[in-house]
């Protein structure tokens, strides 16, 4: 990376360094006692990090959120191939349809009660949690990407001999794998909120559970920790899934923005 490359990328931060110092300042020389506890300054915020670091308490609430997550997103997969068939087959758009329209838009957070009376409280109903946030987004996509695919790739297959199924897995399935990604993207953006708040009424770990335990020890470094590392996982899952998928697919202009 050249020494101009390095500049630019220093330059995105000019915004981000100045909000820091212009907190730091508040937290030390305009709050009183009593709001710099409940504000603490980034310094602050950095020493707590340390220490849950430093005692591991940290790592383990990230390991357990981020097994909830995968394991939730595993189960919120089977939405891309009933996405593929749904926006394939109208019939089954037609009867799968209005179940879908009916639950999608009751937010997860809604389930929480009703989650922790089925499953209690634990892994199981976190991951029931998560998986509402990641499903209807990858379905929702599968299914426009789906119902957009050029049809004149679909008649060109044809042409050359391609059956019903070969039209599906070599040309629809591939055509619409970007928008598929993009929801993908979305999904687990959404399912990771939901999972903070679902660890936040009915978990024992997790970075949920440790905003919401440092809450009641007036630890507001370790919950400002937690919202930071939060944050940055999310914004590291989502830049992971855009480089795979560059990688994967360099035809698509979408995610080679």
């Amino acid at each position: 990376m050249t020494s101009l490359s390095w500049v630019l990328n220093l330059r995105r931060l000019i915004l981000l360094a100045v909000l820091l110092c212009c907190w730091e300042f508040a937290s030390r020389f305009i709050l009183d006692k009593t709001q710099a506890t409940l504000l603490p300054p980034p310094t602050g915020v950095l020493a707590g990090a340390v220490e849950l670091a430093m005692s591991g308490e940290l790592w383990k609430h990230i390991r357990d959120s981020l097994r909830r997550e995968f394991i939730a997103f595993c189960y919120a997969s089977v939405a891309i191939p009933l996405g593929v068939m749904m926006g394939c087959f109208k019939w089954i758009n037609e009867q799968v349809d209005p179940i879908i329209e009916i639950l999608r838009p009751i937010p997860p957070i809604a389930w929480i009660p009703l989650s922790i009376l089925w499953f209690g409280v634990g892994n199981t109903q976190n991951q029931f949690i998560i998986f509402l946030g990641i499903f209807f987004p990858i379905l929702l996509n599968t299914i426009d990407a789906v119902k957009n695919v050029e049809p004149n790739l679909i008649r060109a297959a044809r042409c050359l001999g391609a059956n019903h199924w070969n039209v599906i897995t070599r040309v629809i399935l591939r055509a619409a794998l970007p928008q598929i990604v993009t929801g993908i993207r979305i999904g687990l953006g959404v399912g990771w909120m939901a999972l903070v708040a679902a660890e936040l009424v009915g978990a024992n770990s997790g970075l949920g559970f440790l905003i919401n335990d440092a809450r009641t020890v007036l630890r507001t470094d370790f919950i400002l920790d937690g919202m930071i590392a939060i944050g940055l996982i999310g914004l590291i899952i989502d830049r992971i899934i855009r480089i795979a998928a560059r990688k994967l697919m360099p035809w698509s202009r979408a995610l080679n923005n």
